[in-house]
């Protein structure tokens, strides 16, 4: 049980936290969670409240990607290399940014848009952003599986609060301050791809072809 909570905690504060105060995140201080956090914002801020079952889909998706390349990180079924994804990271945050300038009405009927599977997708890179950071904690002990549910539990946690404030945000500048909707959402994504164009190449100076 405190195995459960102390990863669940854990998995909360890799996306919620910055830098985190538990003794797994001492560890993980390295992993750049600011990724997380910028593909988050690049992928909720089409969205508004009105749309949260929408968006909590979205981001289980993205959740349930991270959680598959995890799995398979801990396991040793996949190999990988980390500049490889380190790299491939910004890239995701990149096209997702991008896209936000092909919405224009703001008008979601699609059951399962494609955005659903560019999440979903994405998710399984963003898995192995951090993956070989956990294996050694998680392959320390038998209950692997059990680990892996309470982080990724809590990570899903982490994620919605993001999306909350994202989503408070978003509420102040649109609906108080009377921003227009596409404006906003031009500016935002614009600021989200140079941060993301510039991660990319930082690190592709690392790669090794």
């Amino acid at each position: 049980m405190n195995d459960f909570r102390l990863y669940l905690e854990t998995g909360f504060q890799h996306i919620a936290n910055w830098r985190g105060n538990t003794p797994i995140l001492q560890q993980l201080a390295s992993i750049p969670t600011s990724d997380h956090i910028l593909f988050l914002l690049a992928l909720t801020i089409r969205y508004q409240f009105a749309d949260w079952k929408k968006i909590l889909v979205l981001i289980t998706a993205f959740t349930i990607g991270h959680s598959i390349t995890l799995a398979l990180s801990v396991l040793n079924i996949v190999a990988y290399s980390v500049n490889w994804i380190e790299f491939l990271i910004p890239v995701t945050i990149l096209i997702t940014a991008f896209s936000n300038l092909f919405v224009k009405k703001f008008v979601f009927k699609t059951k399962f848009p494609p955005i659903y599977f560019m999440a979903l997708f994405f998710g399984l890179i963003h898995g192995l952003g951090f993956s070989s950071y956990l294996k050694s904690l998680l392959g320390r002990n038998q209950s692997i599986l059990t680990q892996l549910l309470a982080f990724n539990i809590g990570l899903e946690l982490g994620q919605i609060l993001i999306v909350l404030i994202i989503l408070i945000i978003s509420f102040v500048f649109v609906a108080l301050i009377k921003v227009n909707r596409r404006e906003y959402l031009l500016f935002i994504s614009a600021a989200v791809f140079a941060l993301a164009l510039n991660m990319a190449l930082d690190r592709i100076h690392s790669i090794t072809f």
